[in-house]
């Protein structure tokens, strides 16, 4: 991978024979964990100016009609976050000459305050071709990382690193997004009143009247002159600093179709009684064998991937695929060596006459991938001159860590990626287009309903991770002795284990909520995965403790869980400031106030400078909430919930199973807890 600098620029069809379409990465670290920012691209002609409002994509416009943008979403990383987009650049229109790679931050944050900023961009197979990192962000609060531009008939990168302190709408009249002022305005008070509000909504898509051309070293132009009218900010609650449920999103820049999708309570039913069950276009309880598992459950999503653009594009394009024609197969033969091989499914895109091929190898009902098998795959893959090799199973794969373990011959030209998708991450993909993203048509809609209906049966054998291993209950049950060594092998596999289940309770949990939920890592970029791992093994060695936090996008605080081997406890908890210049007492009434319907159970501590103050159930507290307060009038700083509930002994998703306790544990605590004092601040700005 080429490293440029800032300003610099570089030809990407002279770093790759395979740069016709491109992953552009942005990434960040943060080392409290909670530094995050949006990010947009834009799409601009000579002028220097967006074409339309359809040229403008971020959260609420993820993907363009003609497949040549489309955001990704955020991964979580060793070190941090980075979010991805997938550019198609031959499907790029023919009046647009730069795309625009920008993030920005809300909520008062800068983006010196994040480490490790970072733009990269990969070919179709993924592998990077060049990187440049800014090393000079300040108080700024919108960046544009970088653009692609053409220059004749080929595409290149330049490395922008321009910032804006006037945030997201600052940049967005640089290219003739006509602002909002006053909206802009009470962005900022609610920014200065630890509001997560504003950012994207407050801008309006409108074409400047006088655009004025681009220099090469980046993007110039008047700001845009016409002003709409204001639309009401929420104001935050005053009594006490509580995460917000979701950040402020307004309807944004218009897109051109409406969207699909379907309301979460079901009809009502005209069954007699319950023992009367709808109509499935997936039944399941024939199945029988694990063979016949894995090719029902292949056809079915291959066939949905291939009716429904929206879902195979979302599944596709991080592999590297193009926007094009998806055609699917399954059980095809193709020859290797005396004996032909049936890879479980083939996926073929057409784009401007040319085919991206994919070979699909699936697993269920948590049967594990044979390296050997894959590695036919991949040999076949190459031989054939075919893109990726798609592998499928009930486990999550680990950033820094390879499914199957497959031998690449560096001296062949051609090159085959290998990618690995969860059944939870096509679940995860399925319920945000048909809850909360919408899809083309009702028709669409539905096929991915009973899509999900199929995936979550208790016959389909695509449940997601379901096991802690082999390992589990050795490791558990030298914690309980105290007779586990610190360098057993066995204590960080359990700890991969513990990674790939936190993953899926965010998929999970980001389904519902329609959100990004991430796992937090607070850890410098660079560091190696592998040695974090050991390191928390050593820890879990130690103490008999599973840790990780998530951060769910919006909200303000981080919900850390703690997994106790040794007493048998989950633990659930966020932390929430104390609001400046309040008097202690009516802080700790309202929080009081605000928990009215929170789990009685709900442990709440208060944070003290420097260490921890009296503490007790919610249930105890809401006749005497002055049982808070710090004593010897030390300053109260803030306070901590907790939730905790009894962890399942077996090492698999039972009814007492691990791994069904942490769910119901995070799930629990989100919904009696986060989302309460949410839904609270919510109300109480609607009333102001």
């Amino acid at each position: 991978m080429r490293e440029i600098s800032k300003g610099a620029n570089v030809s990407l069809t002279a770093l790759s024979e395979d740069a016709g379409a491109v992953v552009v990465s942005l990434s960040w670290s943060s080392v409290s964990g909670a530094g995050d920012a949006d990010v947009s691209v834009l799409l601009v002609d000579g002028d220097g100016k967006v074409r339309s409002e359809n040229d403008f994509y971020f959260y609420n416009n993820p993907a363009a009609a003609d497949g040549s943008v489309q955001l990704l979403g955020k991964t979580p990383t060793g070190s941090g976050d980075e979010d991805r987009i997938s550019v198609d650049l031959t499907a790029v229109p023919e009046g647009v000459e730069r795309i625009v790679v920008a993030a920005s931050q809300y909520g008062g944050a800068r983006f010196g305050d994040l480490d490790d900023l970072r733009m990269t961009v990969a070919d179709r197979s993924g592998e990077p071709l060049v990187g440049f990192s800014i090393h000079d962000a300040g108080v700024e609060t919108a960046f544009i990382f970088g653009e692609l531009y053409r220059r004749g008939e080929e595409w290149k990168f330049r490395a922008v690193g321009q910032g804006y302190e006037t945030g997201l709408a600052g940049l967005a009249t640089d290219f003739g997004i006509a602002v909002n002022e006053e909206a802009e305005e009470a962005d900022e008070e609610a920014e200065e009143a630890g509001d997560a509000g504003g950012g994207l909504d407050a801008i309006e898509m409108a074409k400047a009247p006088d655009a004025v051309p681009a220099a090469e070293t980046g993007p110039v132009g008047p700001p845009a002159t016409e002003v709409p009218a204001p639309a009401p900010e929420p104001a935050p609650v005053e009594a006490v600093a509580v995460p917000a449920q979701t950040r402020g999103r307004g309807r944004g820049p218009r897109t051109t179709k409406k969207k699909v999708t379907l309301p979460k309570a079901a009809k009502s039913s005209l069954a007699e009684n319950d023992s009367w069950r709808p109509a499935r276009l997936f039944p399941v309880p024939t199945l029988k064998s694990d063979k016949e598992r894995e090719v029902r459950a292949t056809s079915v999503l291959l066939s949905v991937m291939a009716q429904v653009p929206e879902f195979g594009r979302r599944l596709t394009a991080a592999f590297g695929a193009p926007a094009g024609r998806m055609q699917t197969f399954t059980e095809v033969s193709l020859p290797h060596g005396d004996t032909p091989r049936r890879p479980d499914g083939v996926i073929r895109v057409e784009r401007a006459g040319k085919l991206w091929t994919a070979l699909v190898e699936t697993k269920t009902n948590g049967n594990p991938l044979r390296p050997e098998q894959v590695q036919q795959y991949m040999d076949i893959a190459a031989r054939r001159g075919y893109e990726a090799v798609i592998t499928l199973s009930n486990d999550v794969a680990l950033e820094g860590a390879a499914m199957v373990d497959v031998k690449i011959d560096g001296r062949r030209k051609h090159k085959v990626s290998l990618w690995h998708l969860s059944w939870a991450e096509v679940a995860h993909q399925a319920q945000m287009l048909i809850r909360h993203e919408g899809v083309g048509n009702a028709a669409h809609a539905w096929l991915l309903q009973e899509l999900l209906e199929y995936l979550q049966h208790e016959q389909s054998g695509c449940h997601g991770f379901q096991n802690m291993g082999a390992s589990w209950v050795p490791v558990r049950k030298g914690i309980e002795d105290e007779t586990l060594a610190c360098d057993d092998a066995r204590a960080v596999e359990v700890v991969e284990s513990w990674e790939r289940l936190i993953r899926q309770v965010c998929l999970r949990l980001g389904g519902e909520l329609g959100q990004k939920v991430l796992p937090v890592q607070r850890v410098r970029r660079g560091s190696d995965p592998q040695a974090r791992r050991t390191a928390a093994a050593q820890k879990l060695c130690l103490d008999g403790r599973l840790t990780a936090e998530l951060r769910v996008d919006g909200t303000s605080g981080v919900i850390a869980v703690t997994a106790d081997l040794r007493t048998g406890k989950v633990r659930t908890c966020v932390d929430v400031p104390a609001p400046d210049g309040s008097y202690p007492l009516t802080t700790v009434k309202r929080l009081v106030r605000l928990l009215a319907e929170a789990p009685a159970d709900l442990h709440v501590e208060s944070l003290v400078e420097g260490g921890n103050g009296p503490r007790g159930t919610l249930e105890r507290l809401r006749p005497e909430p002055g049982d808070l307060l710090p004593r010897g009038g030390a300053a109260l700083t803030g306070f901590r919930l907790s939730l905790i509930k009894g962890m399942g002994n077996t090492r698999g998703n039972t009814e007492s199973g691990f791994i069904r306790s942490v769910d119901e544990a995070v799930d629990r605590f989100y919904q009696g807890v986060v989302a309460r004092l949410g839904a609270v601040e919510a109300r109480a700005g609607r009333r102001a």
